[in-house]
């Protein structure tokens, strides 16, 4: 089964599009709860809610082994039929690169990772590889300072159409998709036009970054409201109890499906 063919299946089963971020900060929990227990527990509330959750390897790495063996266990706590989304933008030559992608896609199988695509295709074509998994390209970022360089002009275009345009044509071998902010709504919906139907994009943004839900969605998702996966980090997990938790969650998905 292939990245698209289970994404859709998810999306059905859930009725959702949401992704939950599971950026956690042990800084920012109990000290009488384990970061993996912590983990576990935002899965138990949302598993029937999510089709996706994204893990940054950031907040992991940098604990070093116990770091990297936690965020090992949560994956694999996680259930299979629910894409699971490396977040590392990773990027680099071809040797390396080759190394970053067996690491993502063999080593913690996850179903997705997203890439820095400065290098060039020498750095994304390893990951491409894995026929069945999917590359999201940073495009459109979310954050404030984007536009310094993504804003540039190349020739009559800015420099973040470029990216959606190689994005398409980089495509043929049907593992790519996009990442685009909630931030900017606009373009949001100029690179949905560029990359058609087929291709997916992974939304943040939303929640503490201030993206308007209702312009993501009309102007994220294709023509059936899918092939968008929309993430919620921080207005999630730190919701409180696992109670408000799950409450914010489904609140978050039902108000993501009524502009579906």
């Amino acid at each position: 089964m292939n990245f698209k063919e289970k994404l859709r299946i998810i999306v059905n089963k859930n009725n959702s599009i949401l992704c939950v971020g599971l950026d956690s900060d042990k800084e920012k929990i109990s000290a009488n709860v384990s970061l993996l227990d912590f983990n576990k527990g935002i899965i138990d509330q949302t598993k029937d809610l999510v089709c996706a959750y994204k893990i940054n390897m950031a907040f992991y790495e940098f604990l070093g082994k116990d770091g990297i063996d936690i965020m090992e266990k949560t994956i694999n706590y996680i259930p299979r039929e629910i894409i699971v989304i490396i977040d590392g933008k990773r990027n680099d030559i071809g040797n390396t690169a080759k190394k970053y992608a067996k690491s993502v896609f063999e080593k913690l199988n996850a179903d997705a990772t997203t890439l820095n695509p400065y290098l060039g295709f020498d750095g994304i074509k390893p990951f491409f590889e894995y026929r069945d998994k999917c590359s999201f390209i940073l495009c459109r970022t979310s954050n404030p300072s984007a536009g310094e360089f993504q804003d540039l002009k190349i020739q009559d275009k800015t420099l973040y159409i470029c990216v959606a345009e190689k994005i398409k044509e980089w495509n043929r071998m049907g593992c790519c998709g996009a990442v685009v902010g909630a931030t900017y709504p606009d373009d949001l919906k100029l690179i949905r036009k560029i990359l058609g139907n087929e291709i997916p994009i992974l939304i943040p943004g939303i929640g503490a970054q201030g993206g308007d839900i209702k312009k993501t969605v009309k102007n994220g998702t294709n023509r059936k409201g899918e092939m968008a996966i929309i993430n919620s980090s921080r207005g999630v997990i730190y919701a409180g109890s696992d109670e408000k938790v799950r409450q914010q969650t489904q609140v978050l998905r039902d108000e993501i499906n009524r502009y579906r």
